[in-house]
């Protein structure tokens, strides 16, 4: 599959050729589902927490005998029909890890990017250059290359720490190094766009 090969300014300055092994294969969407799914739970901290009746202060002597008074029957005061009383069926802290098969993992992103390149979402820019650590200029980037208003994830290789800090205040935009990009945050991008280095890095990693 070719593809246009943009500088930062937005000019058009050649072509690249996308791997078909990454790019060229069928979208497998329950997959994708599964990762997603997966991924989210392992998100999860698991800290929510409530007392149960044998955890809230309180009880020991029972409230009142148990006949004579008119009121209904009472032993404690941490019944959870009571204010203040313990909670019934709460959550309790747990873990949501669930582990993902590699092989199920893998399908996913190359699912991913090859719905991203068959849709036309995919970018390629040969280098992301800046001379500086400025908001400014980046979004002067992204403006050039017709990216302003979308939610864009910016894959590239190698240290680049005047891109990583330009980007991180502006909304909507991503950076990730190439070679740990998720399946999630490539289907939650409008675009990916790739780096030409950090387009290799992917076809090395997610089609060896």
């Amino acid at each position: 599959m070719e593809m246009k090969l943009y500088n930062q300014q937005g000019s058009e300055v050649g072509s690249v050729t996308l791997n078909d092994k990454l790019f060229g294969a069928e979208p497998r969407p329950h997959v994708v589902h599964q990762y997603v799914v997966n991924y989210l739970a392992n998100q999860r901290q698991g800290n929510a927490s409530t007392k149960g009746r044998a955890e809230v202060a309180g009880g020991g002597a029972k409230p009142w005998r148990q006949k004579g008074t008119g009121r209904a029957r009472a032993g404690t005061n941490r019944s959870p029909i009571w204010k203040g009383g313990g909670t019934t069926f709460g959550p309790q802290p747990r873990c949501y890890y669930n582990r993902f098969p590699k092989a199920m993992k893998r399908l996913a992103q190359i699912s991913a990017f090859s719905d991203k390149a068959q849709s036309e979402r995919v970018k390629v820019v040969d280098k992301l250059d800046l001379s500086e650590i400025k908001t400014k200029e980046m979004r002067k980037v992204l403006e050039d290359l017709g990216l302003a208003e979308k939610k864009c994830l910016i894959l590239d290789e190698g240290i680049n720490q005047n891109l990583v800090l330009s980007v991180r205040n502006i909304e909507r935009v991503k950076y990730c190094r190439a070679a740990l990009a998720n399946t999630y945050d490539i289907i939650d991008a409008d675009i990916v766009l790739f780096t030409k280095a950090g387009l290799d890095k992917a076809e090395e990693v997610f089609t060896s």
